[in-house]
């Protein structure tokens, strides 16, 4: 699997391996590990988790650098108050084919499997 760096602008704050997700659909999700960085938005991710929009500037970059590019944003959603380590999420939402086959090559063959 990938890790995928998460980042709001310029500032790192957490990855992920978006180790689960829905192929027709394009969404990737997986458990998110923040870093040192997270704590700057932090707040903006626990007050706005049940709206619409998300935390501004989210992004997911690739080993590369290159920004994933996806349809409907990346958003974090973060119960750790109640949850503890495990009540973070991060989902990218609307990633293109063929891209998201060439990256989650294993959500495409799980789905696959269920037909």
């Amino acid at each position: 699997m990938y890790r995928f760096d998460v980042y709001s602008g310029e500032l790192l704050i957490g990855w992920s391996e978006l180790e689960s997700g829905d192929p027709p659909m394009g969404v990737a999700f997986g458990k998110f590990i923040p870093a040192p960085d997270y704590e700057a938005v932090r707040s903006a991710a626990v007050e706005l988790e049940n709206e619409e929009r998300g935390v501004p500037h989210l992004s997911i970059r690739l080993s590369d650098g290159t920004v994933l590019r996806s349809a409907g944003g990346v958003h974090i959603t973060d119960h750790s108050v109640e949850l503890g380590e495990n009540g973070r999420e991060i989902a990218v939402l609307g990633i293109e084919y063929p891209l998201y086959k060439e990256l989650f090559p294993h959500h495409v063959d799980a789905y696959e499997r269920k037909f």
